[in-house]
């Protein structure tokens, strides 16, 4: 089901099926921010990303001597389970659970909560994780919104760029074919703020940055100006990701990250993995501001 918040200036909309961010509409431009997905070019929207990022090695991990095989991105991708637990005019709140199924993917007992506010031309999405079990729980979660791009007609991808606040040396680490990180890594930002776009940027998959100091990107056009913001305070690694050619652009905040070809695949010592106590709930946030 989709559900919708409005603001002044906004018109948001989110599907309870992987509760899928799926559309931000200017009220005044009727212009559509987020792309609408195409299954012959890529279906999905804006996925949560829980309780894994990426693939995991061989799609195993284990667990206390105990093999679980979790798919790409986690459990809540497509799934029907999350309900609505509250709503108002400029918010909603979900919420996705354990049950006996999910044991069998996944080894802990869980509350997700994800929630959408939209402030003027502001939504922010928080995350609440809490741990249901007796047990250290452990975790990774973020988020995969898929922006239009080029926004309007007659415009190139390459008229467009990124900018970060900061002046920014980073490498993206190689992707392999069966989505694994690699051990290589390429220069991308050189002593540098701004990452233009082109059709060939995506190639050998996403753009995967692990050392950022900035901590929000803006999506910008070379005459128009800012498009967008993406704010990820509470986020450790940022994604960059569009099919090659694709009119799209995935801004991607991160708490975790895919397995590494020499990953030993035990769990516990998977990169990135946040270790949460019994009864303990972390907040994570995340936000778009859209500038025009």
């Amino acid at each position: 089901m989709i559900y919708t918040i409005t603001s002044p200036a906004l018109t948001v909309e989110v599907n309870s099926i992987g509760i899928e961010l799926s559309s931000i509409k200017s009220n005044t431009s009727d212009l559509e921010y987020i792309w609408q997905g195409d299954p012959a070019i890529w279906n999905g929207q804006a996925p949560v990303l829980f309780p894994i990022i990426g693939v995991l090695k061989q799609g195993v991990m284990t667990y206390q001597n105990q093999e679980y095989r979790v798919p790409k991105h986690g459990l809540v991708r497509y799934s029907t389970q999350p309900i609505l637990k509250e709503s108002s005019e400029n918010s909603l709140l979900f919420s996705f659970s354990w049950d006996d199924e999910s044991l069998q993917q996944y080894p802990f007992k869980f509350e997700l909560e994800v929630q959408f506010t939209l402030t003027d031309k502001t939504i922010q999405v928080t995350h609440r994780v809490k741990n249901m079990g007796n047990e250290t729980m452990l975790y990774s979660v973020g988020a995969h919104p898929g922006f239009n791009c080029p926004l309007k007609e007659g415009e190139s991808y390459e008229e467009y760029f990124l900018q970060f606040p900061e002046k920014e040396t980073d490498s993206t680490w190689l992707v392999e074919n069966t989505g694994l990180i690699g051990l290589g890594q390429k220069p991308v930002l050189e002593n540098s703020s701004i990452l233009p776009l082109n059709k060939h940027l995506f190639d050998n998959d996403a753009l995967i940055f692990k050392h950022l100091k900035s901590r929000e990107v803006t999506l910008c056009h070379k005459e128009k100006g800012a498009i967008l913001s993406v704010n990820f305070h509470d986020f450790d690694y940022l994604g960059i990701w569009a099919k090659p050619g694709a009119p799209f652009l995935c801004i991607e905040p991160w708490l975790g990250i895919g397995d590494s070809v020499d990953s030993n695949q035990n769990f516990e010592e998977k990169e990135g993995i946040i270790k949460l106590n019994s009864g303990q709930i972390d907040v994570k946030t995340y936000t778009i501001t859209i500038e025009q």
